[in-house]
């Protein structure tokens, strides 16, 4: 079977993608990135979602953005309930650009041509790396910076989610068999993954159920 390395968050998001990766024929790798977030419970949740959706294989991998800051979810600041006016502070600089390097990387390694991720351009927070100019540009660089663009078939970025709303992730999830109740992606999510109900992530993510007709499976503090 094809391969494909899917980023997995730990979020709705990235969940859904690995069932639609796994129904178009790809056997799914599954990278999720350690990269000083504020709680690990959606590193937990990776592996719950990773072992129920039955992948090939999930690989965690360490970065430190931490040590660069800049973000409320890698500093001492504040996440707000709302994100307010321009880029939000829960942006964290580059982690998009790092994370899906990381999976082209080791796409080469395992001879995948093909890399999924979650970003979404209709229901989110306004991250300059979740436009669909950024992974068109992301899959321009992987093609002139690879030994497999230059030399073999080529590598393609898919972002199955990019015009979805929440809603429609949600309810295409459920189709899929996805139980989002494994998931995290409150901002501030606690030791147990218990969500807070009040940041963008956790509005996004009820707006959509709401939306979806779907019972609400989130677990909050």
């Amino acid at each position: 079977m094809k391969k494909a390395v899917v980023l997995l968050s730990g979020g709705m998001d990235s969940a859904a993608v690995v069932a639609m990766a796994q129904e178009q024929g790809f056997t799914v790798h599954a990278l999720s990135v350690r990269y000083g977030q504020r709680h690990t419970s959606e590193l937990d949740a990776a592996a719950r979602v990773a072992q129920a959706l039955g992948v090939a294989a999930h690989k965690v991998v360490d970065v430190d953005l931490r040590s660069i800051g800049g973000s409320a979810l890698t500093d001492d600041i504040d996440v707000p309930d709302a994100g307010g006016d321009g880029i939000p502070v829960t942006y964290v600089p580059a982690r998009n650009t790092i994370m899906l390097s990381l999976a082209l990387g080791w796409a080469e390694v395992l001879g995948a041509n093909d890399i999924f991720c979650g970003v979404n351009a209709v229901d989110y927070s306004g991250y300059p790396d979740c436009r669909p100019a950024f992974v068109a540009a992301f899959q321009a660089l992987a093609n002139l910076a690879t030994k497999a663009g230059v030399e073999g078939a080529g590598i393609r970025v898919h972002a199955p989610l990019q015009y979805l709303s929440k809603a429609q992730i949600a309810s295409e999830g459920a189709r899929l068999g996805v139980d989002f109740g494994l998931t995290v992606s409150c901002y501030r999510a606690d030791a147990q993954g218990r969500a807070c109900g009040h940041c963008d992530a956790c509005r996004l993510r009820a707006d959509g159920f709401a939306a979806a007709g779907l019972p609400d499976p989130t677990h909050y503090a």
